[in-house]
């Protein structure tokens, strides 16, 4: 059973973390649909950056304080341009895929796995075995401190939203932007430091997945974005809501693996098993939402 928890809760972290920064868009006013594109990149260049420093905490680090910064400044363009926010964010995720297939060829002749230490890095510095690194090496394991991490970054979301006037505050201009105005609050600066927090979080969750396998993988967060976007809604908007989601499709993400070989379902469509249940729970969390409207029309 302790196996199984640490399988169970090791999985979920990435959801977890990438969730949160979800959550503080959508309560700002437009949810990060830039997930994907954002945890792609930070799975890749946490590594790259891993490898020039030596150090997975920098690599991680450097690669997720760009991250906000590409992060705020596309909440910026979106705001002062009054562009779509969803189609800019769909253009991060093209975009995501497209700059690391190129700047891998570019720096080392493949669009394939790179593992560690199996290649050199320009200016020949080469991955050093990060495992044994003091304290950071369980998250290059994906063992508990990552689980920790995952833990910590739901409560300091919680205790943000619910407990500090900031929270209230970026509640507010996702509310009711002009009624916001009016009372002095600055909706464009909330929405935009909810874009660079949601991203800086995604790439750490993006980073936790390559760093797990130990090797860079194209394709390695499979969808996960789009299922962190998910656990928002059937979290129905609440930390604690999108911790527990988190579990489930990580529950559903085990079942896929244990099951492949098992029955006499292709390995295709066991694949598709946690995406399957994202689509179904999040329909069945707008209907009771859309239930619970009709209960308490004036909520």
């Amino acid at each position: 059973m302790s196996g199984f928890l640490d399988r169970l809760f090791t999985s979920a972290a990435p959801l977890i973390i990438a969730s949160s920064g979800a959550l503080l868009t959508d309560l700002a006013g437009a949810l990060a649909i830039f997930t994907e594109g954002f945890m792609s990149a930070g799975a890749f260049f946490s590594w790259i950056i891993t490898g020039w420093t030596g150090s997975v905490f920098l690599g991680t680090a450097i690669s997720a304080c760009a991250a906000a910064l590409a992060g705020w400044g596309l909440a910026h363009f979106v705001r002062k341009t009054r562009a779509n926010p969803f189609i800019a964010g769909l253009a991060v995720n093209i975009a995501a895929g497209g700059i690391t297939d190129a700047l891998s060829i570019l720096w080392f002749g493949t669009k394939g796995v790179l593992r560690n230490p199996g290649f050199v890095l320009p200016h020949h510095i080469t991955i050093p075995v990060v495992e044994n690194i003091p304290l950071l090496g369980p998250l290059v394991s994906g063992h508990l401190s990552l689980v920790y991490i995952s833990w910590f970054t739901v409560i300091v979301i919680a205790l943000f939203i619910g407990r500090t006037p900031w929270g209230l505050r970026l509640r507010a201009s996702g509310l009711s932007p002009a009624a916001a105005k009016e009372r002095g609050i600055r909706p464009g600066r909330y929405w935009e430091c909810a874009w660079a927090a949601s991203a800086f979080l995604a790439v750490i969750a993006g980073a936790s997945l390559t760093f797990r396998v130990g090797a860079y993988t194209p394709g390695g967060v499979a969808g996960r974005g789009w299922i962190s976007l998910a656990a928002v809604y059937l979290g129905f908007r609440h930390a604690g809501g999108i911790f527990a989601a988190a579990l489930v499709f990580a529950l559903a993400e085990l079942a896929e693996q244990n099951l492949q070989g098992l029955t006499g379902v292709s390995s295709t469509a066991m694949l598709g098993l946690p995406h399957a249940m994202a689509l179904i729970l999040y329909v069945f969390s707008r209907w009771v939402n859309e239930k619970r409207k009709a209960q308490f029309p004036l909520r």
